[in-house]
C-alpha cells in the first residue's frame, strides 16, 4: 500500500465539502394582507393597550385638574376669612372678594372645559377599543361569548362602556350631575353666582335683591354650560366613523334609509 495515496486519501476525505450558495435565501416577511397572520394580534395588541394608557391618562388629568381647582377655590375662601377679620366688610373687602372670585370663575371655566376634552379623549379610546375587539372576534370568533365590552363601534355599543343611564328626561340630568364634569360645573355656576351678587353689592343694590340676582347668575351660568355640553356631545359622536356596526344597529339604519 502507498502511503503517500493514502495520505493523498485521507486527506482528500477530510477536506471539507465545499459550500454552495442556496439559489432561495431567507425571504423578509412581507405584510400583513389577513386577520390569520400571528402578526395581527400582537399589532391589535399594542394598539390595544396604547388605548388603554390613553383612557387612563384622561381620567388621571380629568381627576387632578379638578383637585386643583377644588384646592385653589377653598384656599381663596380662606384668604378672604382671613382677609375678612383685618378690614371692615365694605366696598374695599366687596372689591377684593370680587377680584378672587372673579379667578375662581376663570379656573373653573377653564377645568370644565378640560375636564369635557379629556371625556372626549376617554370616548374616543373606548371607540377604537370597541373597533380591536371587533377585531379579536373575526380572529377567534370562538371567544364572542366572553367579551363583556362592546365588541361593535357604532354609538350605541360604545355607550354601554359607561352603564345604562337614562337617555332622556330628569334621569339624564340627574347622570350628568354626578359625573365629574356635571360636578365642576355645577360648583363654577355657583362661584358664578357669588361674582354677580357681590358686583351687585359693589354697585349699591340691596342685599335680598343682590341675593336674587346672585341665583339668577348662578342658573344662567349653568343652563349656558349645560346647553353647550349637550350640544357637543351628538357633534363629537359623529366624528367617529363606525365601520362595524352590531347587527341591530345595521337594521335601524337600513330602515331609516
Amino acid at each position: 500500500m502507498n502511503p503517500e495515496r493514502t495520505q493523498s486519501s485521507e486527506g482528500a476525505l477530510s477536506a471539507p465539502p465545499e459550500r454552495t450558495s442556496s439559489p432561495t435565501g431567507s425571504a423578509p416577511p412581507g405584510p400583513v394582507t389577513s386577520l390569520d397572520d400571528p402578526r395581527t394580534v400582537q399589532i391589535l395588541s399594542t394598539e390595544h393597550w396604547s388605548l388603554l394608557a390613553s383612557r387612563s391618562l384622561a381620567y388621571n388629568e380629568a381627576f387632578t385638574r379638578g383637585g386643583m381647582f377644588l384646592t385653589f377655590l377653598s384656599m381663596s375662601f380662606v384668604a378672604l376669612a382671613l382677609l375678612a377679620q383685618g378690614m371692615r366688610f365694605g366696598d374695599d373687602f366687596l372689591t377684593v372678594a370680587a377680584v378672587v372670585l372673579a379667578f375662581d370663575f376663570v379656573i373653573g371655566l377653564a377645568t370644565y372645559f378640560r375636564i369635557d376634552g379629556a371625556n372626549v379623549d376617554d370616548l374616543r379610546a373606548v371607540h377604537g377599543m370597541a373597533r380591536i375587539r371587533h377585531a379579536y372576534t373575526q380572529i377567534a370568533p370562538i371567544t364572542i361569548p366572553y367579551f363583556t365590552a362592546a365588541t361593535h363601534d357604532d354609538m350605541a355599543s360604545v355607550v354601554t362602556a359607561y352603564g345604562s343611564p337614562a337617555s332622556t328626561g330628569p334621569g339624564l340630568f340627574l347622570y350628568g350631575l354626578t359625573t365629574s364634569g356635571g360636578m365642576i360645573s355645577l360648583i363654577t355656576s355657583m362661584v358664578g353666582g357669588v361674582f354677580v351678587a357681590v358686583l351687585s353689592l359693589i354697585v349699591g343694590v340691596t342685599g335680598g335683591i343682590a341675593v336674587w340676582i346672585g341665583v339668577g347668575g348662578a342658573v344662567l351660568v349653568f343652563a349656558a354650560l349645560a346647553a353647550l355640553t349637550v350640544g357637543s356631545v351628538p357633534r363629537y359622536q359623529a366624528r367617529l366613523t363606525t365601520l362595524f356596526p352590531a347587527p341591530e344597529a345595521g337594521s335601524q339604519t337600513d330602515e331609516s334609509a
